[in-house]
């Protein structure tokens, strides 16, 4: 199991790491432009287009959990199905961003409400990226169906290629071409669009994967439903998807109002919580592939078995990563040369030092539940960790500071893995 497990999460780390590696050096490229502002923009502009894009993480979800059961099944027709449902709907997504993006923009802006500088340079970036919509989408739901087949190498080089390539073209655009901050905005759009065209010649290659043989106890309801089923699944992570984005919304949002030097803290802090998100997230997607292939099988002893494994590779990795932020000041150094958000940052050392210990069990579950497709209990965790969140922040005293906020962040982390464990257990024992 332990050699299955990573088969499945090296790969996905792997490719995980180039996502928040990109998201560092967008966030050191700003800081080094010679102002905070040029931080906090780029916390806004990736925060509206969370705002755009969270909300349609079930391409990739719901695309996984139901290809790994329907893999699991031996069932490739079925598969072929739910990846070209996924698209339809990227695509037609990707169209309503495109036409709406004025109204859009205007609503992330007002719930925002950043500083007139951000705001400008936040717009500026926003009207170049938003023209990726089409690639972004579809990356997610190709990247979902690779990983439910099992084939997580394929959806780690869909991402390193991506990723590489935003890298090298942002650099480029930035100090190459000399367009400054704008660059970064280019060099993300090129890069989307490119690494599309690998990603659809990726996938003709994986489609010619042999399946498994349709085994005696398989779960064959798994495979009936179509667009019904998708959308069942799809519209729970939809709404978990939108209640995570308020949240994370909400922490920008307030640094937003609290001034531009705490919005480049919180931006800061954000960046090591992406980080060890993104990791936790190799280990997740073997979730989603494992569980999700035993489950449609039927065999209920090794989904339980891979279960109790994921949580002690989570615990080593945690450990690491709690470890690691108990010293910031060095990661810090490597984001930004701006001294006084530096020593800002550092009154919030032992926050950061909490996320890992606290979201661990969260980001375990989700791809625990994605492989069961346990969509609904996703979403009611979701839901009474962002109500435990909200009334915490009101309850607690404004001369708290911003230490108000991240208290109130990391009891929402910790209440996610709290109700899922009880989900979990209640239904499987």
């Amino acid at each position: 199991m332990n050699r299955e497990i990573l088969h499945i999460a090296l790969p996905a780390i792997v490719a995980n790491i180039t996502i928040p590696l990109l998201g560092l050096l967008d966030t050191a490229i700003a800081g080094h432009l010679g102002s905070a502002t040029f931080i906090g923009a780029i916390a806004v502009g990736s925060m509206i287009f969370n705002l755009v894009y969270w909300n349609f993480g079930f391409l990739r979800m719901s695309t996984s959990g139901l290809t790994a059961q329907t893999y699991g099944l031996g069932d490739r027709v079925a598969s072929e199905r739910v990846l070209r449902e996924a698209c339809l709907v990227a695509m037609a997504v990707a169209l309503g961003i495109i036409v709406l993006q004025v109204p859009l923009l205007k609503l992330a802006l007002w719930v925002i409400d950043p500083s007139t500088e951000v705001r400008q340079l936040a717009v500026t970036y926003y009207y170049i990226v938003v023209w990726g919509a089409p690639p972004v989408l579809l990356m997610m739901a190709i990247k979902g169906w690779l990983l439910g087949i099992q084939d997580s190498r394929g959806a780690m080089w869909v991402s390193i290629v991506v990723n590489v390539l935003n890298i090298v073209a942002s650099l480029t655009a930035v100090y190459g071409l000399h367009m400054g901050f704008k660059g970064i905005a280019v060099g993300t759009l090129v890069a989307e669009w490119l690494g599309l065209g690998f990603a659809v010649l990726l996938l003709q290659h994986s489609r010619k994967t042999p399946f498994p043989t349709q085994p005696d106890q398989a779960r064959s309801e798994l495979a009936t439903g179509g667009f019904r089923r998708f959308f069942k699944v799809s519209g729970d992570i939809f709404l978990r998807s939108f209640l995570l984005m308020l949240v994370n919304l909400a922490v920008v949002a307030i640094g937003a109002r609290s001034g531009d030097l705490i919005l480049a803290v919180n931006a800061l802090i954000q960046q090591l919580n992406t980080l060890f998100a993104y990791f936790m997230d190799g280990i997740a997607f073997a979730g989603e592939a494992l569980v999700g292939k035993y489950y449609g099988r039927g065999d209920d002893g090794r989904m339980r078995l891979c279960v109790r494994r994921l949580f002690v590779w989570a615990v080593c990795l945690t450990a690491v990563f709690t470890l690691l932020y108990a010293f910031p000041q060095y990661i810090f150094a490597l984001l930004t040369d701006a001294a006084e958000v530096i020593t800002a940052s550092m009154d919030y050392r032992w926050w950061c030092t909490l996320l890992p210990v606290a979201g661990m069990a969260a980001f375990v579950w989700d791809g625990v539940f994605i492989g069961l497709t346990r969509s609904r209990a996703m979403l009611v965790a979701v839901a009474v960790a962002s109500v435990t969140f909200a009334a915490l922040y009101a309850a607690l005293p404004a001369t708290m500071g911003n230490h108000r906020l991240w208290l109130a962040f990391v009891v929402y982390l910790a209440m996610r893995g709290v109700v899922q464990t009880v989900s979990y257990f209640r239904k499987f024992g």
